[in-house]
């Protein structure tokens, strides 16, 4: 019997890259859904909150939410309407395409993001004070190039 690495003990060395990619992600979403909750929005889902994040300073069309959120434009609709109705979004109409309307953050939706961002930098000092502002800096710089390869919504991809 060999003497097993921390690593081995915690599985990690079987995981896929994937699923270590999913792991912490899963547990950033889990820590500011529960920032939201103690701030008093209780009422957002983890669905509704995926939406929510992907709408873009200027608006976003349902179409790109769904896509963006791996939805069908069905879900995504449905989805906005709930945010909607709690007042976290708006639709205004597109000033591109008087036809189409666009979802906006509302002044409610603007608060959560604001309740959110301590529990994401506590979340991320936990992670820096784990593996060190090297390796911190280095995950940072590495998913940064991933996602000019791998986000389809990235404006102004380089590839």
């Amino acid at each position: 019997m060999h003497a097993s690495t921390s690593a081995d003990a915690a599985g990690t060395e079987e995981l896929p890259l994937g699923v270590l990619l999913f792991i912490p992600a899963r547990a950033m979403e889990a820590a500011t859904m529960d920032g939201l909750a103690r701030a008093g929005f209780t009422d957002m889902t983890v669905a509704q909150a995926r939406i929510a994040a992907r709408i873009d300073a200027g608006g976003s069309r349902i179409t790109q939410l769904a896509a963006a959120a791996q939805v069908t434009k069905q879900t995504a609709g449905f989805l906005v309407e709930q945010l909607e109705r709690a007042g976290y979004v708006e639709r205004v109409a597109d000033p591109t395409d008087g036809r189409a309307r666009l979802v906006k953050v509302a002044a409610r939706g603007y608060a959560a993001r604001e309740a959110v961002l301590p529990v994401l930098a506590e979340v991320e000092a936990q992670w820096l004070a784990h593996i060190g502002p090297e390796r911190m800096a280095h995950l940072r710089e590495t998913l940064t190039l991933l996602r000019e390869i791998t986000d389809p919504f990235l404006k102004d991809r380089t590839s």
